[in-house]
């Protein structure tokens, strides 16, 4: 079976060459497991659901690849531009070639401020996809973010936790419930499908212990990274890139480090999520 990949991470989440590495290694981690990956993006307006390795290799260098949420998707393929996919294209499309499972770094959320909610949010409320993510991204309000998803009826389970990781941190202080097993994690989805809820499970698995980040650490890269937005004026889809980007400098590559690990640990349950779920049915 497939395990469908993101590729805004390539062109938006990590800087080259460490994009490549990261997105060909989470491959092997899937073909490893005995699974195919389905790294998934727009290429001259044509959705592929599985990048070669020099297509991984040409976006990753390219210049002014354009960020596509699910909203943009009927912009990009129209005018037959290319895109990277965030979490809300890239479950879309997914799910519209029939795979359930998709692995990916962080969901995106509440922005702390003025009015910033991802789509990921609304996507996550509609298509029927097992999503597995470290939680939301640092630079988000977490709490906002967990009561939207709970607005939402979004399902969202923790793993072997009993409380929302906060990407870079295990803990958040954010009660959720808990899975212990990819198995149980398969029965919930099918759960979902035998009540027939249009949304997806979302799986928090917390980043592992030897590359969690001091709290206070991240907070501080975090103040600091917003202050450079301030002083940037960068807006909409700009902000999440510009914000990694400053977090990674004040860091001294801290975050990024941290970033890998934890997509290749979501990548590596997803995996487990994937066999269990064969074994159902």
């Amino acid at each position: 079976m497939k395990v469908a990949l993101e590729s805004t991470v390539i062109t938006h989440g990590l800087p080259y060459p460490d994009n490549v590495r990261t997105a060909l290694a989470l491959e092997q981690i899937v073909r490893e497991h005995g699974g195919e990956p389905a790294t998934i993006a727009v290429i001259d307006g044509q959705a592929r659901i599985g990048l070669t390795e020099s297509e991984i290799e040409s976006l990753a260098q390219a210049q002014g690849v354009i960020k596509a949420g699910v909203r943009e998707l009927p912009v990009v393929m129209a005018r037959r531009q290319t895109a990277s996919t965030t979490v809300s294209a890239t479950a879309r499309l997914a799910c519209l070639r029939g795979i359930p499972v998709f692995a990916t770094g962080g969901i995106g959320g509440v922005h702390p401020g003025p009015w910033d909610v991802s789509q990921d949010l609304y996507e996550l409320a509609r298509t029927p996809e097992i999503v597995v993510c470290a939680g939301p991204k640092a630079i988000l309000d977490l709490r906002e973010t967990a009561e939207m998803l709970e607005t939402l009826a979004v399902t969202s389970v923790a793993y072997q936790a009993d409380e929302m990781p906060a990407f870079y941190s295990r803990s958040s202080g954010i009660p959720a419930a808990r899975a212990d097993s990819p198995e149980e994690i398969a029965a919930m989805y099918q759960a979902q499908r035998q009540l027939r809820l249009p949304g997806a499970l979302l799986v928090l698995n917390p980043i592992p212990a030897e590359f969690e980040l001091d709290g206070g650490a991240v907070e501080r890269w975090t103040a600091l990274a917003n202050a450079d937005l301030e002083a940037a004026g960068v807006s909409g889809k700009g902000v999440t890139p510009f914000l990694l980007a400053r977090m990674a400098h004040h860091s001294q590559g801290a975050t990024v480090r941290s970033n890998q690990a934890l997509l290749e640990s979501n990548v590596r349950l997803a995996c487990r999520i994937v066999a269990a779920l064969e074994k159902q049915e």
